[in-house]
Formats: structure tokens, sequence, C-alpha cells
């Protein structure tokens, strides 16, 4: 064996070393974290819940999401639609839904404040009327089975919570989807901890577009959504507004309770995140790059390295893809996706890199984003950072 192929294959063994490590840190944070089915049983008596979704052009998912709101055991409960400017048929199926069932109203906005995202203006007008004791802000896409919210409320009642997300479960027409999913949430719990947002002494925080609970004095006290109101992350920034208020927060996992189509296609995916890549990485630049590289480097690298290297190390990196693709079919089961997505994790990989370059690009190209045909600037989005 010549020098450099014994010191591919120490390469080979060490990269096997970072993937169990990356993979072993996820699986015990997430041990951590608690699933809805093991919540203690409510109690009878409940405190008031409001529920706030903010929808614009959602006519393709809107009914079954807030059919599946009007089915849950929860009283007492308002629902509050906010159809935010929509140039389709989401207000009317929203009214329509809305007859003769005295806990939903829909609030329709015609207008756009300067300084504001229109959905986190959305979700603030909602909650400036609501009611409950509690408020939960989910999507127009979302869907609960209807013993969901008892147990989440009491569960936030009993721990003294003043703010819980649920993760859910999210359903995608294709492996390739489904891979990218796997793959997003390992990057999201490796980055934001959020077994961590518990503990007061850490600066853990966590949010959950499709279900964040808040306690509502406690929101309404940090402010409601006006310190995020340019946050296109507004789900993640709401955690970190709260934390940052002293509040306690936690996260826990809700597949099979609640599920969300994120995306109907990859072209769907792809501009879909374009609002969010930028603002995921707090507009530092540093911070994408190192993700690119970690994904080319150690996620990437051997799917290529088990072609071209020779000798043992070959051997080695074909060990090293086997044990990606394991770990990655554990990560998926936890995630709520098929198991046998992880047989498109390369392309998912290569396809994480084309978003956020393309993404990045973008965002720069344009000076801004644009979400929902209205165009907001990057001198905006980034004198808003938390």
């Amino acid at each position: 064996m010549t020098s450099i192929e014994q010191a591919l294959v120490w390469a080979g063994a060490i990269h096997a070393l970072v993937i169990a490590g990356y993979y072993g840190r996820i699986f015990l944070g997430m041990r951590r974290i608690r699933h809805l089915d093991d919540l203690p049983s409510p109690s009878n008596s409940l405190p008031s819940l409001s529920i706030v979704v903010a929808a614009r052009n959602e006519e393709r998912d809107i009914e079954p999401a807030l059919l599946s709101l009007l089915a849950l055991d929860y009283a007492p409960l308002e629902i509050i639609v906010v159809n935010d400017r929509s140039t389709d048929a989401t207000g009317h199926i929203a009214e329509r839904i809305s007859q003769d069932q005295h806990e939903l109203s829909v609030v329709h906005l015609e207008l756009l404040p300067d300084g504001w995202l229109g959905k986190n203006h959305a979700m603030q007008q909602g909650a400036m009327i609501a009611r409950g004791d509690y408020i939960l802000f989910t999507d127009a896409d979302v869907v609960f089975e209807p013993d969901t919210l008892r147990q989440a409320v009491a569960y936030a009642e009993q721990q003294q919570l003043d703010m819980l997300a649920a993760f859910p479960s999210i359903t995608m027409p294709s492996l390739l989807l489904e891979s990218f999913v796997t793959m997003f949430a390992g990057f999201f719990v490796s980055f934001f901890k959020p077994w961590s947002a518990p503990d007061p002494d850490s600066t853990a925080h966590v949010g959950v577009g499709a279900f964040n609970l808040v306690r509502a004095d406690a929101y309404r006290a940090a402010g409601m959504h006006e310190p995020i109101r340019m946050r296109p992350d507004d789900d993640i920034q709401l955690g970190k507004m709260m934390k940052k208020a002293g509040n306690r927060l936690e996260m826990i996992s809700a597949t099979g309770r609640i599920r969300v189509q994120w995306y109907a296609s990859v072209k769907e995916l792809v501009v879909g995140l374009e609002k969010n890549v930028v603002a995921g990485f707090d507009y530092r630049l540093s911070l994408l790059f190192g993700l690119l590289l970690v994904l080319l480097g150690v996620f990437f690298w051997p799917f290529v390295a088990m072609l071209v290297v020779p000798g043992a190390a070959r051997w080695v990196y074909l060990g090293v893809v086997g044990l990606m693709l394991i770990l990655n079919g554990f990560l998926a089961r936890q995630v709520g996706v098929r198991v046998r997505s992880v047989i498109c994790l390369p392309l998912a990989i290569l396809l994480s890199i084309y978003i956020f370059t393309r993404n990045t690009f973008l965002t720069y190209w344009r000076g801004g984003i644009r979400w929902r045909d209205t165009h907001y600037s990057l001198e905006q989005l980034r004198a808003n950072k938390t």
C-alpha cells in the first residue's frame, strides 16, 4: 500500500468518525425531545385558545386545514383566519367554511403597511383580536388530529411554558423531496439544538411555522410580532424573541398528529426557499459558505470517493457511505418520511447546494426577496436583525 493509499484510508476512517459523531449528537439530542403521544392525558378543564391562521393564495390546501381545526376536540376555542390580500379563492373558501361556525371568523386584509412582511403583519392582526389565554400560530396547509391541541395546551400548562413548538410530519410527493426533508431536519436540529431550548442558561431557541403555541400575556409583553416584523424566518425568530424576553419554551415532536405538505414539487421547493436562505443564516455569508463546504466535503465527497479512490481506501469510503445511509434511514424514520428515501441522499445533497447557492445569488442580485408578489429590500430585511 502506497503512502497516498494509507493517507486515504486514514482520511476515510476519520470521515466515518465525523459522520457517526454528527448523527450521534442528533440522536442523543432528539431523545430529550418528548413526543406528543407520550405526554400525560389532559384534564377536563383547559384554558381558552385562539388559533391564528395567516393565509395568502392558499386555495389548494386551506379547506382540509380549516376542517381539521373545526374538528378539534377543544373548548373554549376561536379560530381566526387572516386572509392576507389573496388574489385567488382563499377568502371565498374561508368565508364559505365559516358559515354557521361561530368559532371561526375571517379577517380580510387589503393593504400591507410599510416595514412589514405580509405574513408577519397578518399574524399580528390576528393576534390583536385573539381573546384566548393561549394563541396558536399555524399555517394554512397544516392538518391536525382532533385531540392534538388538548394534549399540547395541557402540557404547556403543566410545564408552565410560555411557548411550545411542535415538529409535524412533513408529507412530500417524491423520495427525493423526502430525502431533502430528512437532511434539512438534521441540519435544523443540529444548528438550533431544540433540546436545549428549555434551559434558561442556554441561548438555544426554536420555533416551527406549523405549530407555535404562545401564552398570550407573555407574547404581548414581548412585543407581539412587531420586533420581528421583517423576518422571513418568523417562526424561529418568534422563539428567539420569546427566549430573550425571559420566557420558557420547548419543542416537542408531533409526527403522526400534525401533518403538512411542505412543497408539492422540486420547483416549488426551490422557489419557496428563496425567502429563507439568507435570513436563515442571519445574513452572514460566512455561515452559508461554511455549510456549502460541509455539504461538499463531509456529505457528498464519500459518494465520489468510493468510485475514484484506489485500493483499500475505496472499501473504507464504501463503508462511510453505508454508515451514512443507515444513520440517515434512522433519522428519516424519526422525521416521519419513508426510510427508502435515503437512496436519493446524494441527489438531495446536490439539490441543497443548488438551492443555497442559487437563492443567495438571487437575493443579492435582486437586492432583496420577492415573497407572495411583494418585494422586500435587503436593506429593510437586514435592518430587522434580532
